[in-house]
């Protein structure tokens, strides 16, 4: 859950009592739902407009484009000025310091969770 203090984002790490919760396959299940919910249906992928269409669910209405843009920035890995799910999935990873303690866990786990989708 993300809330603005002044200028400041502020996230609540809820990761690691969903991961206990849910197990690691649910934990990625409500990740791929998360993306699902924010992405541009005709794209394919989150985009500033896909973003600023969903902020209030996120909590972030009233952010400006520029905010909403660094946030898109701070997870691009292939520059193109979007994300496909596994930038959304690797920038939510990186946002929780718990989560990121365990990270290689984690990867293996949605390496297996990945490879078991594909068939």
């Amino acid at each position: 859950m993300a809330s603005k203090r002044g200028s400041e984002v502020v996230f609540e790490d809820f990761f690691p009592s969903m991961v206990e919760k849910l197990g690691t396959e649910g934990f990625l299940n409500e990740l791929c739902n998360g993306f699902r919910l924010l992405v541009d249906g005709d794209k394919g992928v989150i985009t500033l407009d896909s973003l600023k269409r969903n902020s209030e669910v996120l909590g972030l209405e009233g952010m400006s484009d520029e905010e909403l843009r660094c946030m898109l920035r701070e997870g691009d890995l292939d520059g193109d000025g979007s994300l496909n799910q596994m930038e959304f999935c690797v920038l939510m990873f990186r946002l929780s310091p718990d989560l990121m303690n365990g990270s290689r866990r984690w990867l293996e786990a949605a390496a297996e969770f990945d490879h078991i989708n594909e068939f």
